[in-house]
Formats: structure tokens, C-alpha cells, sequence
């Protein structure tokens, strides 16, 4: 199977997509978790409301927010672009930002879970023994909270893999630039003769994604051993 030259960068470019915004993910997703499934405040319900609106508007919708938060003359876009020289808009980092969106709500609710199937006794008893917040976060929650961190991951990368609506919304299709393996495959679907193209992409998307999911069973399975051993 060979591919040409723009399918190597629409592959390329997806798995740095998918890996930046995932890794981006992971303190926000761990930190929003922890601060829902341990903190009762004003204006949770709220917070929690916000954090899961992409997963069930439409995704076009999510990237025109994008734009007009993050574009080149949105409220937020216009600063960061004077005052660090930082553009989300028609930029690899705009796809990255649109796909850690659209992630965001699969990571924030597989770690949430885990933190709250946690006994909090645990954390009460090593808080009563004179630990301070943070470390028994760092030495307790944290390590137990590991395997939904990786799941959350896992389906966070593989959301952003497959990331079309509010990509293409947010940044475009700019070969090179912004054009992810969906926005490939979409463009091949639409010129005579793109049907091969496609199904190659297509392809590669599935093994991607399924050798992602095997990592994620043999690491699971590593720390389900490890934490049989430990109790």
C-alpha cells in the first residue's frame, strides 16, 4: 500500500493533533474530575453542564463558538495574538484545540468516575495523620485515579483522531496545515476518482485506532496486576 504525499501529511498531522491535544487534556481533564467527584460548590451543576455541551451539540456548532472565541478577532483569539503572538485559527494548533474540545467531556467523566469509586476514607485517614491536601492528592487520589486517566486518554486520542465537524468549522481544510485524516478522507470522497484515497485512509484510521486500544488493554491489564499486588 502506498500513499502519496498528502496522505502522509493528513496522517502526520492527525496523530500530532490527536497526541497534543491529549496530552494538553490529561492536568485539565485529571484537575476538573478531582474538583467535581470531591468539591461540592456553587455553580457545579453549571460547570459540569458546560464541560459536556460538545458531546451533545453539533460539532459544526462547537467549532463556530471556537472561531468566535478563538479567532483572529474573537475575544479571546484577538489577545493572546498581541499580546504572545499565539493564532488558534486556520493553524495546526486550532485543529489541536478544537479536537482537545471535543475530548474534553469523554476524559473529564472516565476519570470522574474513577475518583468517585475511590474510598474516601483512605484519603481521610491520611489527611487525619497530618498530610496536607495536595499530597494526599499526589500520593493517594492520583495513583488510584490512574486507570481512568488512561481510559479517559485513550478515548480523548481517539475522539480527536476522528475529529471532522468542528475541525473543518474552526480551521478549514488546508492541506499541510489543517487538514486532518477525516478532512482528508472527506476531500477524496468528493473528486472523481478519490475512492481508493479514501479507503486507504480510511484503513490506516482503523489500525490506528485499534492499536491505541490494545495499548490501552495491555497497560490496564500492567496496572490492574500491579495494584492485586500492592493490596
Amino acid at each position: 500500500m502506498t500513499f502519496s504525499d498528502e496522505e502522509w501529511m493528513a496522517i502526520a498531522l492527525s496523530l500530532k493533533v490527536s497526541s497534543v491535544a491529549t496530552l494538553c487534556l490529561i492536568p485539565v481533564g485529571v484537575g476538573l474530575a478531582w474538583l467535581l467527584a470531591r468539591h461540592e460548590f456553587r455553580g457545579k451543576s453549571v460547570l459540569n453542564l458546560v464541560i459536556h455541551l460538545p458531546l451533545v451539540m453539533p460539532p459544526v456548532v462547537t467549532g463556530y463558538f471556537l472561531l468566535i472565541v478563538f479567532g483572529r478577532r474573537g475575544m479571546i483569539g484577538e489577545a493572546l495574538e498581541t499580546c504572545c503572538g499565539i493564532v488558534f485559527s486556520f493553524r495546526w494548533t486550532g485543529a489541536a484545540l478544537a479536537a482537545a474540545v471535543m475530548g474534553l467531556p469523554l476524559m473529564v467523566r472516565a476519570i470522574r468516575l474513577t475518583i468517585e469509586n475511590i474510598n474516601p476514607q483512605i484519603e481521610k485517614s491520611a489527611a487525619s495523620l497530618g498530610a496536607s491536601p495536595f499530597r494526599v492528592f499526589r500520593s493517594i487520589t492520583l495513583p488510584l485515579a490512574i486507570p481512568g486517566i488512561l481510559a479517559g486518554s485513550i478515548l480523548a486520542f481517539a475522539k480527536a483522531l476522528g475529529e471532522f465537524g468542528a475541525t473543518i468549522t474552526f480551521v478549514s481544510n488546508i492541506p499541510g496545515e489543517t487538514q486532518t485524516l477525516p478532512s482528508a478522507i472527506y476531500s477524496f470522497t468528493q473528486v472523481p476518482g478519490g475512492d481508493a484515497n479514501a479507503l486507504r485512509l480510511a484503513a490506516i484510521s482503523v489500525v490506528i485506532s485499534f492499536i491505541a486500544l490494545l495499548a490501552s488493554e495491555a497497560m490496564a491489564r500492567r496496572l490492574a496486576i500491579r495494584s492485586v499486588g500492592y493490596q
